[in-house]
């Protein structure tokens, strides 16, 4: 688990790579500034394309939308799995994201 707080030093600093476990569709909709989007239902036959460049020492912020979203525990489990060591989950991320006026790209939504 990672604070809002780090997180936000985390991306002020460019110091970590984001990842959208939500939907492509709500990703598309409005979703962390530079975050890649890496949906939980399709994270299979996307996995390779969306971390191609991304180093397994590289510090990754997994994120989805409100506290009871379990997806981007899910995506931080398949990456340690997969052998990236340095993951963290914002919980409730898109919805603290919003509310603290951070960065998004894409219209602002609350879900």
């Amino acid at each position: 688990m990672i604070s809002l707080e780090e997180a936000e030093e985390y991306f002020f600093t460019q110091s970590a790579i984001f990842l959208d476990a939500r939907s492509q569709e709500l990703y598309e909709l409005a979703h962390i500034e530079g975050a890649r989007s890496l949906p939980w239902e399709k994270v299979e036959e996307r996995f390779s394309e969306v971390m191609a460049d991304i180093s397994s020492e590289t510090l990754i912020i997994t994120y989805c939308d409100e506290e009871s979203c379990s997806l981007s525990e899910d995506l931080a489990l398949l990456l340690f799995e997969k052998g990236y060591r340095n993951v963290r989950v914002l919980v409730n991320g898109w919805m603290l994201w919003q509310q603290d006026h951070l960065p998004i790209e894409g219209e602002k939504t609350t879900s």
